[in-house]
């Protein structure tokens, strides 16, 4: 006699399995070409890229408008389109449009430079001017104009120098079978303290030429940049960003720790060293460019992450997914900047203010906010 086994089903196991591991609706859909590869798009930080690249760019139209001879947003554009009159084709492009370009490509590397930091030591406070990169290339330049009276292209490579003898001192020191987020942070602010203490007393053994020279460049300011200083931004933003977007799946899975991202075949240590020299060759040139401007690189990849990362479908209310947003914080970076040149020749008054005295003002505030917050939740 033959028995018949049967077996039952849960028909609402599937269905809550796939609802756990579900993405999130919205924020990114696979793509196929035509040739049948594929490739994962995040629709939501395109768009975002999008508009703040918009954004920078609308900002800085009105900036070349800006100034003693203001010109009209039009007319702007017809000038750089090679419609405009003899006099507004000297305004626009031989005085205003270097400054704008300085401004954001320094906000672009300033914002790169920051996501990188942040994402290699998980931690948001792991921006170079915490880090004391900032401080070490104005310990470089401020080198170079007290003792040796240096000119611009002297002071530019002292503030490369010193910016990458100071990220080399704090990979170093922070270097114990490996670089870790707290440990990396904390060498940071005490190498930082030191540069600080190295700038006062540079500052203070330079005779009054010097030293009134020194004290403007460390205020950090777009005034009388030209074309000297575009050049060297471009050819290094062309050369750093393909080497830094091809090991972004890289810093991604280090996001998650150097064990996962081990067992995921990453060579952490070499990733991880190779995108820390990227971004302190980033920051030391946008500080060589533009003098320290401060709290961008610390912001912009903040802010970024706030506007592209969408909440988790978990039980425990979601925190941002990971991700290190390198292009939209590169973008945040060149809008914060533009605009806060903006804001340094337009809100007050007759008095323009070094654009370095507006980003650190609007930056100590974010600080502030992002320590109580952290410590709400418990981190700090």
């Amino acid at each position: 006699m033959k028995t018949t086994r049967t077996t039952t089903r849960t028909p609402a196991a599937g269905p809550a399995r796939a609802s756990r591991t579900a993405p999130v609706p919205g924020t990114a859909r696979a793509v196929r070409t035509p040739g049948g590869l594929s490739f994962r798009l995040d629709v939501r930080a395109l768009t975002v890229v999008v508009l703040l690249a918009l954004a920078a760019l609308a900002a800085s139209v009105v900036l070349i408008g800006t100034g003693d001879f203001p010109i009209p947003a039009s007319d702007v554009l017809k000038t750089l389109f090679g419609q405009g009159n003899p006099g507004q084709e000297f305004i626009v492009r031989e005085l205003r449009l270097p400054r704008v370009l300085v401004g954001l490509l320094v906000g672009a590397c300033l914002g790169l430079g920051g996501a990188l930091f942040q994402s290699v030591s998980r931690n948001p406070l792991g921006s170079p001017d915490v880090l004391g990169l900032s401080q070490g290339a104005t310990a470089g330049a401020l080198m170079v104009i007290v003792l040796f009276s240096g000119g611009a292209t002297a002071v530019t490579f002292g503030a490369l120098a010193g910016g990458l003898v100071t990220g080399l001192a704090v990979y170093l020191l922070a270097w114990k079978r490996g670089v870790h987020g707290y440990r990396l942070v904390l060498v940071g602010i005490g190498v930082n303290a030191v540069a600080t203490a190295v700038n006062g007393y540079l500052i203070t053994k330079a005779d009054f030429v010097d030293a009134a020279r020194a004290v403007v460049w460390m205020a950090g300011s777009l005034n009388g940049r030209d074309w000297s200083q575009v050049r060297p931004l471009l050819i290094l933003c062309a050369v750093l960003l393909p080497l830094v977007l091809g090991n972004a799946r890289g810093l991604r899975m280090l996001e998650m720790g150097d064990d996962t991202a081990y067992a995921l075949g990453v060579r952490v240590e070499r990733v991880r060293l190779l995108l820390m020299a990227s971004a302190v060759l980033l920051t030391a040139a946008a500080t060589a460019a533009a003098g320290p401007v401060a709290f961008v690189a610390l912001t912009a990849p903040q802010l970024a992450r706030r506007l592209t990362l969408p909440r988790c479908l978990n039980g425990a209310g979601g925190a941002p997914m990971p991700g290190p947003n390198l292009l939209p914080s590169m973008c945040m970076g060149a809008a914060l900047l533009v605009t806060a040149d903006w804001a340094s020749q337009r809100a007050f008054g007759a008095d323009q203010l070094p654009v370095g005295v507006v980003t650190g003002v609007l930056g100590g505030v974010y600080l502030l906010w992002l320590l109580v917050a952290e410590r709400r939740k418990g981190r700090i």
